[in-house]
Parts: C-alpha cells; structure tokens; sequence
C-alpha cells in the first residue's frame, strides 16, 4: 500500500501514554517500579541552591581587605538570620561602632582576605516533581526521576501556553463550533478544565482566572488575544512556562476555527472524568505538543492502542488535519498518494495527497501541509 510519512497528532480514546519525569538537577526518588501514583503525588524531590548575597564588609566597616575576617561575628559555614549582626567593629568609644547587618537568612560561604567580600548563600529551595497523570511507575532512573504509564484517552493540540494542570472536564457549549465567552464560564468550573467550541474570547481569559479554572481546550485563539493574555510577542520556542493563572490548548490553530468534531466528541464522552492538561509546545526540532490526558483504569491491556505516531507513513484511508491555507484547520480522509511530482499554485514541484474533506469536498494539497489524526 502507498504511504507517506507525515507528522501526526493523535486524538484516541485508547492510547499508552508514558511519561518522563525528570528533575532538572540530580535529587531524591521517593517512588518505587510499581507504585500507583496519583497525578498530584510528588514522584521525586531536589534542593535547588539559594542565591548568593554579596556582602562588601570592608566598605561597609572602613577597614582594610586583610582584617574583615577578624570583624565577623560569624565564621564560614555558620547560619544567620536576616537582620542579624554579621560583623562590626569595636572602638573605645561605643558611637563610634560601625555594624554590619545580614540582609537575608542564610549561611556564611566565604570570606575573602583578598578582597574583604563576604559571601552569603539563601536557604536551598525545594522543588517537588509531581507524578502529572495517574498511572504506574514503570522505571526509575536514581536520582534523576521516573517514567508513568496510563491507558488513556489523549488529544492533543496545535499549541499551548502555561504549563501542566489536573482537573475534571467539563464542556461548557453546545458544540464544536460555539464561541467559549466569559457567560460560559461560572463558580462551578472552580478547579475544572474547561472545554469549548470554536473560538476563546479574550473575555473568558480573565473570568477563568477569576473562577480558578484549571486549563481551557478550544479550537483556536486569536493571535491579538493571546499577546494581551501573555503580555509579550511570543517567540519560536518552548512554551510551558507562562504564568498565566491557568494552561491553554488550542487543536486547531489562530483564528476562530471549528474544533474537529472527532476532538470535541471525544472530550464530551469523557466530561466529568479526572484529566491531565499540559501546554507545553514546541514546533521544531524535537516536536513536543500540547495534550490532554483522561488516565482509563478500566482498560484492559489488549485493548490499549500502543502504536506510536511517528511510527509509519501517513496511507490512503487515514483521517489528517490540513494546517495551511486555504484550507487551514479542515479535516479530512486521504484518498489517493500520487507517487509523481506536482506543480502546486506557487508554481514549487512537490509531492502532494488527494484528500476529501468533511463535506465531500475533494483537494490536492502538499503532503508537508498535513498532519495526520491517529484514533479510533
């Protein structure tokens, strides 16, 4: 059978959803292989270390570089406390005296005879790696994290913002190509990942953070909205990091765009189940897409789908999404791969795929303008 390799995204209710987790800098596993987890469970733990204060005791006391040392109320490796005195002098006459208070909590690093600086290190600060999805832990890597695996339903989006969230699904419209506004969006979304259609007002950002709604699934955002949501132009890069109250997917793209009625379906049939929602994206080298997790328990084994996307070509047959214009956003069924070259409407030579789209409607486009849907 004709194929074509293509990138895809999968949008399946019965996936095997595996999951690194990893702490930044070498720290404590506190989980087992074998350990059920919980999404909100901290799987592993390290100490990042606090910033350094430095302190120039010398001009702060007028004293020479060589003496400071013998002006510290604290030697290195000692604990102090904010406000507390470091180092002071000792004249004859007590108004005379010079102190020298610590400016934060910390311990005493060095002290430089050199230079007279002291440096003052904050307390460590911990950083706790949560499990993210409710699942097994498969693997342990000592030190470093762990790897999760679910039965799951997954969707997964075009792009994100705003890092991972947990919370039940709750659809707040009609249908896939309704506008989520802030009217949809009330107290009882408290904690919630809030589905909706077509497109997200800017009007819902603000009620979102306001009802404390955990994440929001549409189909597409305007790119106007997202830089007053964001508050910067956002760049080609990672995202997940963003702080802005709550995580962001959207499965379409910009604009006001439809969700696929296979995505929407399938978010619904799971409305009040416990869901995973992450924003992180990357669309270069090492793609890393936006998700939804919705962990399945009652899945059996030989049910789970546990085919990887980039593991075959796109073939006839296979539902894809097109994702440049003109036919941004429309869904379709491939049902030809012509194996010669084309010349397309900017007049490049490439290979291209017959698809008919929802409707009927039939279209040549390039095979790098697709993305193929994997689900069932």
């Amino acid at each position: 059978m004709a194929h074509a390799y293509t990138p895809g995204l999968r949008i399946t209710d019965r996936a095997l959803v595996r999951k690194q987790r990893l702490l930044p800098i070498e720290g404590e596993v506190l989980v087992d292989v074998g350990r059920e987890v919980k999404a909100e469970d901290v799987v592993a733990r390290a100490f990042l270390p606090g910033k350094v204060q430095n302190i120039n005791i010398v001009h702060l006391l007028g004293v020479e570089p060589g003496e400071a040392r013998k002006y510290m109320t604290k030697g290195e490796g000692e604990e102090v406390e904010a406000g507390e005195i470091l180092a002071e002098t000792r004249p004859l006459l007590k108004w005379f005296r010079r102190q020298v208070a610590s400016p934060v909590g910390g311990t005493i690093e060095s002290i430089s005879d050199v230079t007279g600086q002291v440096l003052l290190r904050e307390p460590s600060e911990p950083l706790e790696l949560k499990a993210y999805i409710d699942g097994r832990v498969v693997d342990v890597t000592p030190g470093q994290g762990v790897a999760i695996e679910t039965a799951a339903a997954l969707v997964q989006g075009i792009f994100g913002i705003g890092g991972e969230a947990t919370g039940e699904l709750s659809v707040a419209v009609d249908g896939p190509d309704e506008v989520l506004t802030a009217d949809h969006i009330a107290s009882d979304h408290i904690g919630k990942i809030v589905v909706g259609g077509s497109l997200v007002e800017a009007s819902a950002f603000e009620r979102a953070r306001e009802m404390g709604v955990r994440g929001i699934v549409a189909g597409g955002i305007r790119d106007i909205d997202l830089r007053e949501l964001l508050g910067y132009e956002l760049g080609v890069a990672i995202t997940g990091t963003e702080k802005v109250g709550f995580v962001l997917m959207v499965t379409e793209g910009f604009g006001n765009i439809a969700m696929a009625e296979r995505t929407f379906e399938l978010l619904k049939r799971y409305e009040g189940r416990k869901a995973s929602i992450s924003g992180a994206t990357q669309i270069r080298a090492g793609v890393i897409r936006p998700e939804v997790v919705v962990p399945r328990a009652e899945l059996a084994p030989e049910d789970v789908d546990e085919e990887r996307t980039d593991a075959r070509g796109v073939e006839v047959g296979d539902m894809v999404r097109l994702i440049r214009a003109p036919f941004f956003g429309r869904i379709g069924r491939v049902i030809g791969l012509p194996p010669e070259l084309r010349q397309i409407p900017t007049e490049s030579v490439t290979r291209v795929l017959e698809v008919e789209l929802v409707g009927g409607e039939r279209v040549v486009v390039p095979r790098a303008n697709v993305e193929r849907m994997e689900g069932r």
